[in-house]
């Protein structure tokens, strides 16, 4: 591909030629045609820990549309965020690529490059509408005013935002508001700072009533207009619904702040946010219902990363939280529902990926791609939806800053110092990474950590620009 590969070009000539197949350079996606193509919504929160739902334990945070998911569809126990922070993972969801292939090293660094093909820029291609409703967090959405942390003038470098980046119609932001009123400072009426975003390139009036209240129900008041619009049009949709919550400022409404009025100050605010979360999570599956399409409709439903802090938040009873790569920082909670093809509810103990979106959706539509000159770093799990998949052909690897890790359906290899020194832990029968075992497994050892090393040369390679040649 090369280097001065433009979107916009790309995107007119897949809709030129249609969805019988089109050339992308050296590669052909074709589709099998045949079959009814499903609608999928990617809903993700932001710093839910993985023992926050109840259906994971949760003594008292009320997750009654989560529960019900989990014991409807396939629960994911041992599902991953693409990183320990929310930028890096939101990349690797709509790419099947990790970030360090691109630039995306953590929170607020890099952005969405050009030469990256989305799922949402995919999905176009076939007719598909696509919408994105929540935080960014991939690229600034403004050069002209001070918004949020890097949107600007200035920010050129950065800028980004997802309706360049295959996306129809948006209501987002670029990073974090309060859960609650999320124009205003928390206790406060002074604007907050970042600014909620339309596909045009205007923002809302922080002082619109639209923008009062509970900030998940905010976004899903602009996600099911979309979707009923889709319906309407006879059209399949891409809705990627990222919520705020619970990442601070982690602030409940008097409703939610009431339920739990039996605990301290902090987890009233985290519990209630994430209760009035799950209740639009509820409120959107009531939807699909209602519209007759829940059927045919794939709805994920994850965690960026684990809990900050974890306090309030809960990482159930795994090591470490955000920001870590122990199981803490990247188990996270993990759901598909898809009536059409899970017939019955199981519980999945294979290691899966945010990164797994891109391939899985891919198979599901029928796409090969031949010679592919971009790694792709997730891998279809539509064979494990269909029941024919118990273990993973290929590990995960992560890395973060001075940590690393490659993990396989059972072993775990992580450095937390750059690679001079490793760890390793059997995740079956020591799930709380609580003994080492590398000393009294030298092979499985070394072996782990060529295979790291190897994908670690593939990520630099990517890095240097030698995927878009």
């Amino acid at each position: 591909m090369s280097s001065e590969f433009n979107r916009r070009d790309f995107l007119k000539r897949c809709a030129a030629v249609g969805v019988g197949g089109f050339m992308l350079s050296n590669r052909t996606l074709e589709v099998r045609v045949g079959g009814k193509r499903p609608n999928i919504i990617l809903c993700m929160c932001d710093d839910l820990g993985w023992g926050d739902p109840g259906y994971n334990g949760h003594p008292v945070l009320k997750t009654a549309s989560l529960d019900e998911m989990a014991a409807s569809g396939i629960r994911f126990d041992r599902f991953y965020s693409g990183a320990p922070v929310c930028s890096p993972t939101r990349g690797g969801a709509m790419t099947g690529r990790h970030p360090y292939r691109y630039g995306i090293f953590s929170a607020n660094k890099g952005h969405m490059k050009e030469q990256e093909i989305t799922l949402a820029e995919v999905l176009k291609t076939l007719g598909y509408t696509t919408g994105h409703f929540g935080k960014w967090h991939l690229g600034t959405l403004t050069t002209e005013i001070k918004d949020s942390n890097r949107g600007g003038p200035g920010s050129e470098e950065h800028y980004s935002p997802p309706w360049d980046n295959g996306f129809d119609v948006c209501y987002s932001t670029e990073a974090k508001v309060p859960t609650w009123d999320p124009m205003k400072e928390p206790g406060t009426d002074d604007f907050y700072g970042t600014y909620y975003w339309k596909e045009d390139g205007t923002y809302v009036s922080p002082e619109s009533p639209e923008l009062a209240g509970d900030d998940s129900r905010i976004i899903m008041d602009q996600a099911i207009p979309f979707i009923r619009n889709a319906v309407k049009k006879g059209k399949n949709f891409l809705a990627v619904v990222w919520f705020h919550t619970p990442h601070k400022p982690v602030v409940a409404g008097p409703k939610y702040l009431e339920i739990y009025a039996g605990q301290s100050e902090a987890e009233r605010h985290y519990y209630g946010c994430v209760t009035a979360m799950d209740e639009q999570v509820g409120r959107l599956r009531k939807e699909l219902r209602n519209l007759g399409i829940a059927e045919d409709t794939m709805l994920w439903f994850c965690s960026d990363n684990g809990p900050s802090g974890c306090n309030p938040g809960s990482a159930g009873p795994f090591r470490g939280c955000k920001g870590s790569l122990w199981e803490g920082g990247v188990r996270v909670p993990g759901i598909l529902i898809w009536p059409a093809k899970i017939k019955k509810p199981r519980v999945v103990q294979m290691a899966c990926s945010t990164s797994d979106y891109f391939p899985t959706v891919m198979d599901v539509l029928g796409f090969k791609m031949k010679g592919q000159p971009e790694p792709i770093d997730g891998i279809s799990l539509l064979p494990l939806i269909e029941g024919k998949m118990t273990s993973r052909a290929v590990p995960i690897g992560f890395e973060h800053k001075n940590q690393l890790l490659l993990t396989d359906n059972r072993y775990k290899l992580i450095s937390t110092d750059s690679g001079v020194t490793y760890e390793l832990y059997d995740l079956i029968d020591d799930p709380g990474e609580k003994k080492d075992i590398a000393s009294s497994n030298p092979q499985i050892l070394d072996a782990m950590k060529t295979v790291l090393e190897q994908w670690r040369a593939s990520c630099a390679n990517s890095l240097a620009g030698n995927d878009y040649i």
